[in-house]
C-alpha cells in the first residue's frame, strides 16, 4: 500500500495537471464497492459510504491496485499500444491501455462534454466475456441472440430492473431508459402489525437521503400509513425498517414508496464511446466488436514484438554457437590480438559474424566454456528457432490469433467470474395498486366529528333468536354516526367541502378499524383548507 497523497501527487505532477480533489475523488470511487461493479483500487482506510459520507483526507488513506487492474496493464512494455508525450513533454504515456478486461462495459462510465453525454451502466464480467466469445465464434450473431447471453446491466448495489424494453432499446440503438427498484420484504412484528424492510437499493441512490425523504413524506402527511422508520444497516448489509400502522396494506405503501421516493429510479443509458478518436453512439454488438478488434491488435503487436526479440536473441545465440564449436581457435585469436577492437575485427572477418555477435563472444564469461554451458547454448538456440517458427505461424493465420484472444478471455473468466447481482423482471408496465387489492365489500362509517374507518362486512353477523347483540363503536364527546354504508374496496368516495372543493379517496386507502375504534379524522387523510368543512359524501363504483 502507498499513501493516497503520494499517488495523487505523482498523477498531478507526471500526467494529469488538474486539481488534487478530482484525482483523489476518482481514486475513492474506484475503491468503493457500491460505486464500481468491479473495484479497481484496493483501499485501506475510510473511503466513504452509501450514505454519502465523504472519504477521509488523502493523507490518511492508503491504496494499491487490485489484481483486476493489473490485467489492464498486461504487456504494456511490449509495444502493444501507441505512446504520446505527457503535458510537458518530459515523459511518455500510453494513448490507451492494452487491457484484457472490457472495463468500459463491466464498470460503466458517465460523463458530459460539449453537446454530448454518455451513461454506460455496469455489467457482469462473466456475461460480457461469454458475449465476446460468442461474437468471436459467430460474427453474424444478432443482438437478440446476444441479449440471451447478456440479459442486461448488473449493478453493484443489486436491486431489480423492471422491464426489458429499455434494455432492448439501449442494446439495439445505443439509447434507452430502464427502471431500477430497490428490493423489499414484509415482516410481521408485534401482535398484528407489519414492517417493510428495504435491503437493496437502486444504483447510485444515497441511503440516508432516501430515509430523509420518507420521513419528510410522513411528516407532511403525504404518506399516512407509516408509524416509524429506522436504519438498521450494518456490515452484513443494508436494512431499512419501516413500521406500518395497524391495518395498513404493505403492498400499497411499497407502491407509494416507488412513486414518491428513490426506491425506484430511472437510469438513462447512452452508449456513447470514443472509437478511433471519434465519439459514436454504439449498440451492444458494436461495443463488443470494438473490444475484440482492440484485443486482436494487442495480440498481433505483442507477437511482432516477441518475434523481433526472439530473432535478436537467435542472432546472438548463433554467434555463441559458432564460438563454442570453434572455441580453441577463437581463444587463440583473442589472445593474439592487441586490443578488443582488433579482436572484434578478426572475429568478424574469420567467422563472418556481425558486430553484435562478435561483441557477444567478447562479452562471454569463461564459465560458458564448460561442457554443460556449451550444451545449453546449443539447446537455447534450437528452442529459440522453434519459438520463431511458432510466432511466424501465429502471425500468418488469423484463426490462430482468434484462438489466443479466446484463450486469454477464458483465463480472465476463470480468475474473476462471479454471479449476477441485479435481477431482471420482464414487466415494463407500472404495477397498479388495484391489482394488489382484493375486491371485497366493506362497511364504511363516518362520524359527525369527521372520523372515518372501514371494516370487513362480516364484522357484524346476522343473529338468530336470542342474540345479545354486538357492541359497536364507543360514543365520545357527543360524537355520532353521520354515514354508514357498504362499498367495494375498489370504489371511490368523493368528499365535497362547503366551498365546492372535491376530494377523492379509494376505499382501500381508508384506515381499517375494529368495531370499537373511532377510525382516523378526515383532516389527517385529506388536505382540507383551513375554514372549510366536508358537507357531502358520495360513493361511486369505478367503471
Amino acid at each position: 500500500f502507498l499513501k493516497s497523497a503520494r499517488v495523487v501527487g505523482d498523477v498531478i505532477g507526471k500526467y494529469h495537471p488538474h486539481g488534487d480533489s478530482a484525482v483523489y475523488g476518482t481514486i475513492v470511487r474506484m475503491a468503493q464497492e457500491f460505486s464500481l461493479r468491479y473495484p479497481l483500487v484496493d483501499g485501506q482506510g475510510n473511503f466513504g459510504s452509501i450514505d454519502g459520507d465523504s472519504a477521509a483526507a488523502m493523507r490518511y488513506t492508503e491504496i494499491r491496485m487490485k489484481k483486476l487492474s493489473e490485467e489492464m496493464l498486461q504487456d504494456l512494455d511490449k509495444e502493444t499500444v501507441d505512446w504520446q508525450p505527457n503535458y510537458d513533454d518530459s515523459l511518455s504515456e500510453p494513448k490507451v491501455l492494452p487491457t484484457k478486461i472490457p472495463n468500459l462495459l463491466i464498470n460503466g462510465s458517465a460523463g458530459i462534454a460539449v453537446g454530448m453525454a454518455t451513461n454506460i451502466p455496469p455489467h457482469n464480467i462473466t456475461e460480457i466475456l461469454n458475449g465476446l466469445i460468442a461474437l468471436l465464434d459467430r460474427p453474424e450473431i444478432t443482438i437478440e441472440e446476444l441479449m440471451k447471453i447478456i440479459p442486461g446491466p448488473d449493478f453493484p448495489t443489486r436491486g431489480t430492473i423492471y422491464g426489458t424494453e429499455g434494455i432492448k432499446s439501449a442494446y439495439m440503438t445505443g439509447k434507452g431508459v430502464i427502471k431500477v427498484r430497490g428490493k423489499t420484504d414484509v415482516e410481521s412484528h408485534g401482535k398484528d402489525r407489519e414492517r417493510i424492510v428495504i435491503y437493496e437499493l437502486p444504483y447510485q441512490v444515497n441511503k440516508a437521503k432516501l430515509i430523509e425523504k420518507i420521513a419528510e413524506l410522513v411528516n407532511s402527511k403525504v404518506m399516512t400509513g407509516i408509524s416509524d422508520i429506522r436504519d438498521e444497516s450494518n456490515k452484513e448489509g443494508i436494512r431499512v425498517a419501516i413500521d406500518l400502522k395497524k391495518g395498513e396494506i404493505p403492498s400499497v405503501i411499497i407502491n407509494q414508496l416507488y412513486k414518491a421516493t428513490q426506491l425506484q429510479t430511472s437510469f438513462g443509458i447512452i452508449f456513447l464511446s470514443i472509437l478511433n478518436g471519434t465519439p459514436r453512439v454504439l449498440n451492444i454488438k458494436d461495443q463488443l466488436q470494438a473490444f475484440l478488434d482492440h484485443r486482436r491488435e494487442i495480440v498481433v503487436r505483442r507477437t511482432i514484438f516477441e518475434l523481433k526479440k526472439a530473432k535478436e536473441r537467435a542472432h546472438i545465440l548463433e554467434g555463441l554457437k559458432i564460438s563454442v564449436e570453434n572455441i580453441d581457435e577463437i581463444v587463440s585469436l583473442i589472445k593474439n590480438s592487441e586490443g578488443p577492437s582488433q579482436a572484434k575485427e578478426k572475429l568478424i572477418n574469420r567467422f563472418s559474424l556481425s558486430k553484435i555477435q562478435a561483441q557477444a563472444i567478447l562479452d562471454m564469461r569463461l564459465q560458458r566454456l564448460t561442457g554443460l554451458e556449451r550444451d545449453k547454448i546449443i539447446k537455447d538456440y534450437e528452442e529459440i528457432l522453434q519459438l520463431i517458427k511458432e510466432l511466424e505461424e501465429l502471425l500468418a493465420h488469423d484463426e490462430k490469433i482468434k484462438n489466443v484472444v479466446k484463450e486469454e478471455m477464458n483465463e480472465i473468466q476463470e480468475k474473476y467470474s462471479d454471479k449476477r447481482r441485479t435481477a431482471i423482471v420482464a414487466m415494463s408496465d407500472e404495477i397498479q395498486i388495484e391489482d394488489l387489492i382484493k375486491e371485497e365489500e366493506q362497511i364504511v362509517t363516518i362520524t359527525h366529528k369527521g372520523y372515518i374507518k372501514r371494516m370487513a362486512i362480516d364484522t357484524y353477523k346476522t343473529q338468530k333468536r336470542g342474540g345479545t347483540g354486538v357492541k359497536g363503536a364507543n360514543s365520545k364527546d357527543d360524537d355520532f354516526y353521520n354515514d354508514i354504508f357498504t362499498a367495494n374496496t375498489h370504489s371511490t368516495i368523493l368528499f365535497f367541502t362547503n366551498k365546492g372543493i372535491v376530494f377523492s379517496l379509494r376505499v382501500y386507502n381508508l384506515p381499517e378499524g375494529a368495531r370499537t375504534s373511532r377510525g382516523r379524522n378526515l383532516v389527517n387523510l385529506l388536505p382540507i383548507p383551513a375554514g372549510q368543512k366536508i358537507k357531502e359524501i358520495m360513493c361511486i363504483s369505478n367503471i
